[in-house]
């Protein structure tokens, strides 16, 4: 089963950037349909952008502009740079395959917090 570890979260000012990276166990970037979710106190988890196979990207509204989601098929590596980040991107983030299959890993908790 392929585990996903996410990293590169923390506490960022309104208006900063972080990029979150994504691992996974076994070589399915180039494969599948990949995506980074974010599950926000209270709130269900939602898609925030998927990558196909191919190249092409596809983002929620909310962050359409502002994050970008690519991959390194080499480095078995998925990211999401964060910019222009306000409090409503507060949320663990997460990686799976789009749609999501199997396990979750722990995410990665991003702050937006002055």
């Amino acid at each position: 089963q392929v585990q996903f570890v996410e990293s590169g979260g923390g506490l960022v000012q309104p208006g900063g950037s972080l990029r979150l990276s994504c691992a996974a166990s076994g070589n399915i970037f180039s494969i599948y349909a990949m995506g980074w979710y974010r599950q926000a106190p209270g709130k269900q988890r939602e898609l925030v952008a998927f990558i196909i196979s191919g190249g092409s990207t596809n983002y929620a509204d909310s962050v359409k502009g502002r994050f970008t989601i690519s991959r390194d098929n080499a480095k078995n590596t998925m990211y999401l740079q964060m910019n222009s980040l306000n409090a409503e991107d507060t949320a663990v983030y997460y990686c799976n395959k789009h749609p999501p299959f199997g396990s979750w890993g722990q995410g990665t908790q991003v702050t937006v917090s002055s």
